[in-house]
């Protein structure tokens, strides 16, 4: 009897109904999750494209963030808690600087770290076992208790910032318009 009597697609190995159900799990949650770093980061880069240089770094509001900050902030997050925390990277932060560098990069040097960042995320993503989501986790400033709930964490984070950089935008827009 070949795969295909046994319900396998042709040319796929069968295996037993708990290894495919854990194979398809591991499959899916890795997709879920690329494509939500992808889509979060997709969205940080449009929102960023109107911006100059200087509106990317200005508060337009004397309370809050500039834009350019919560990029370095998001860029910072990703780089300890998924980089030095799970994929081992070496990364040392100092958040402090994410929100008052006094010297920040171009506009474009900080996007592409924050792409950078996102690209490790999503390495990271990609090289979980199904053990490694469920392997206890532990980072300054978490409550998370495995990898796959910061992962999750960071992606929700990152809409969060997203959320205040729609805002940053709409305000911009309106200074503009005036």
């Amino acid at each position: 009897m070949g795969t295909a009597a046994l319900g396998c697609p042709p040319g796929e190995a069968w295996l037993p109904a708990q290894e495919k159900n854990v194979s398809d799990l591991r499959s899916t949650v890795s997709s879920v999750l690329t494509d939500r770093y992808t889509a979060n980061a997709a969205r940080v880069r449009e929102l960023a494209a109107p911006l100059t240089n200087a509106q990317f770094w200005q508060k337009p509001f004397p309370f809050g963030n500039s834009f350019g900050h919560l990029v370095l902030h998001l860029t910072g997050n990703l780089n300890y808690y998924i980089g030095a925390q799970i994929a081992k990277t070496g990364y040392i932060r100092d958040r402090p600087r994410e929100f008052h560098d006094p010297d920040p990069p171009t506009k474009e040097e900080a996007l592409q770290r924050f792409d950078d960042a996102v690209a490790m995320v999503l390495k990271t993503i990609h090289a979980q076992s199904p053990e490694d989501w469920s392997a206890e986790y532990s980072g300054v400033g978490t409550d998370a208790r495995n990898r796959l709930a910061m992962v999750a964490q960071c992606a929700a984070h990152m809409q969060h910032h997203i959320g205040q950089m729609i805002y940053l935008n709409y305000a911009w827009a309106s200074q503009r318009s005036k």
